[in-house]
């Protein structure tokens, strides 16, 4: 089998890091399949997630290793990893389990909302403004 053939096509987990030694994960919650937020991970932050099961990122902002829900008490538990086909970007299902006083859904972004993704860009005018949206 040839190394593109078995990149795509094999059973071995060898996940690419940029030359940054970083790697894109969309995470997405288990139970709706909504888009949570989009992170990078380094090599210690995807060893500590399998080790764990719980998701741990690279923060580029601090430059430093980030478990996610050691602040806020959103612990995201992984149902599954998942890399895409040239295993350069990482997928992972998680289930947010928040803490007993939370007062929002799911509180994955730090905004205190139930995900990063609550604006889209109005495509309808000339001119592209955001619109929130709850949907």
């Amino acid at each position: 089998m040839t190394d593109k053939k078995q990149l795509e096509e094999g059973f071995a987990f060898t996940p690419s890091f940029d030359e940054k030694g970083l790697i894109p994960c969309i995470t997405v919650c288990a139970q709706s399949g909504r888009v949570l937020m989009m992170a990078y991970m380094n090599a210690q932050a995807l060893e500590k997630t399998l080790e764990t099961h719980e998701a741990h990122y690279w923060s580029r902002s601090r430059g430093a290793l980030w478990h996610k829900g050691a602040t806020s008490g959103f612990v995201q538990k992984v149902i599954e990893l998942r890399t895409d086909c040239d295993q350069d970007c990482l997928l992972l299902r998680v289930q947010v389990v928040k803490p007993a006083d939370a007062k929002s859904v799911e509180g994955t972004c730090h905004t205190g909302r139930e995900r990063c993704f609550y604006r889209a860009v109005d495509l309808s005018g000339d001119q592209k403004t955001l619109v929130f949206k709850d949907d």
